[in-house]
């Protein structure tokens, strides 16, 4: 057994006690019963390689148990959650670039004692890293719509509101000096977008390249979700890893020679998350699709999937509340093992296609498939016609996005230039409407699904069974043969 191969079960043994703690009560004593476990396979078989590595196994399980047990009680002991209910007045950086919205601004505060999220009027505006003294109520945050908002900011370590305080600036600024930069350069293509595209596709790159939805109407928001799309109007984890191996096949397409585009994929994708201020849900992501790529480099299908695991393993070492309360981080996750599973399936059964069409549609086909059951579970949602929208969407979203950027860079530099320049992507954009507004029109082409946790096992029992089944028969896939 190699010391790689041995070094991934314990990632998925470490994963799986995460996995256990996320969504069981993990009592004291049977978290201690297994770490003796352990110890006792351990020491009694240390001269047996299999129960040697079985015993470290069990034990990374029991280290994934405890990681999040104490990683979530640390964040659960927060000070501030005491003063939920009363006015405080306290200063605090801001940790975030500021979502805005029509009528308000959206931020996250870190203060002495705790993270608080922070809803303000949409004036006077501020900019991540300031210090501010913030004073209003604290509140708990609150389910909304059937979706649990109070896990969903648990992720960051959230624990409490404040709407609408009275915020006074400090004149002082924190913060990462190259995220600060990377805002910059964001806000300054926005400009670029709005100058150079009508209102409407404005709203939709913007939303396609930073995942800001603000400026898109309500009417096309609801349009996206009947037709199955509305993944694309956020910077989504399984956005990232579509986009990633996209990239690749486009490039490929133009003539690059492998070895040139695959580092200039990884410069891309790190120049994308620059741009759009480099959110900490797509860095995750993006680290994610970049050990991807690295996989399909340097490696076979068995370091394709080592490598997510091991990414995977890392993060969830530094924030284990990402595998229950992370929708972008399970959906990178589940998005990549879809494309290494289930692609060369795919492209064996698109053979009638242009190779560079067969690449697209194989990458984008394989991960839907993989995401699909937890889409449901977390938006309790079904699109009839989604595979045939993602069909006629998705490939085109690395064109968008790299013609998006180019027009948007060159108009902050020279408008004229960035004029001239946006019409590939006002045409292509034009394509995206349409084909939303004209499949938005079919009857009964939307369901409501309520479906439980059991709905989420069974779903992906029988994908990985099917992934086993697959990759017995189709042993590499072609965009990893060298």
């Amino acid at each position: 057994m190699t010391f790689s191969k041995i070094l991934f079960y314990f990632c998925l043994s470490f994963i799986g006690g995460i996995f256990i703690a996320s969504f069981f009560k993990v009592s004291l004593p049977f978290s201690l019963s297994i770490l003796i476990l352990a110890l006792f396979i351990i020491s009694v078989f240390p001269k047996s390689q299999n129960l040697l590595v079985l015993g470290f196994c069990v034990l990374f399980f029991a280290f994934g148990i405890f990681r999040f047990q104490n990683y979530f009680s640390k964040i659960q002991s927060q000070e501030i959650k005491n003063f939920v209910g009363k006015e405080i007045s306290i200063f605090g950086t801001i940790e975030e670039e500021p979502v805005i919205r029509e009528k308000s601004i959206v931020f996250p505060v870190k203060t002495e004692i705790g993270k608080i999220l922070i809803k303000a009027k949409r004036y006077p505006e501020f900019e991540y890293g300031e210090k501010v003294k913030i004073t209003g109520i604290l509140k708990e945050p609150e389910t909304k719509d059937s979706f649990n908002w109070k896990n969903y900011l648990l992720k960051d370590g959230i624990l409490v509101e404040m709407d609408f305080p009275e915020i006074k600036e400090t004149g002082e600024k924190f913060g990462n000096p190259i995220k600060r930069f990377s805002i910059f350069l964001k806000k300054k293509i926005e400009e670029a977008i709005k100058q150079n595209l009508p209102p409407l596709h404005s709203a939709l790159l913007k939303s396609l390249l930073f995942g800001e939805e603000q400026d898109l109407p309500f009417e096309w928001k609801e349009k996206l979700n009947q037709t199955g799309v509305r993944h694309i109007a956020a910077v989504s984890g399984m956005n990232i890893t579509i986009i990633s191996s996209l990239i690749l096949s486009f490039l490929l397409f133009l003539g690059l020679w492998r070895h040139h585009a695959f580092y200039l994929s990884i410069f891309l994708i790190s120049f994308y998350v620059l741009m759009i201020g480099a959110p900490s849900s797509a860095i995750r992501a993006a680290i994610m699709g970049i050990l991807f790529l690295t996989a399909q480099h340097f490696g076979r299908i068995a370091s394709g999937e080592r490598s997510v695991v091991f990414s995977a393993t890392l993060m969830l070492l530094f924030n284990p509340l990402l595998l229950r309360y992370d929708i972008g981080f399970q959906l990178s996750f589940l998005a990549i093992l879809g494309i290494i599973y289930f692609y060369q399936f795919f492209f064996e059964k698109l053979r009638k296609f242009p190779k560079t069409i067969r690449e697209g549609l194989s990458s984008t086909l394989s991960a839907q498939i993989f995401t699909f059951p937890i889409l449901i579970y977390n938006f309790g949602q079904i699109s009839l016609i989604s595979p045939l929208t993602n069909l006629l969407i998705l490939p085109l979203l690395p064109v968008i996005t790299i013609l998006g950027f180019v027009f948007s860079f060159f108009g902050t530099i020279l408008q004229p230039i960035g004029s001239f320049l946006s019409f590939p992507s006002w045409f292509l954009l034009s394509y995206l409407l349409k084909v939303v507004d004209l499949f938005s029109k079919i009857p009964f082409s939307f369901l409501a699904l309520k479906v439980n946790f059991l709905f989420l096992l069974v779903s992906y029992s029988l994908l990985v069974f099917l992934a086993l089944h697959l990759n017995k028969k189709f042993s590499q896939p072609i965009f990893l043969r060298q």
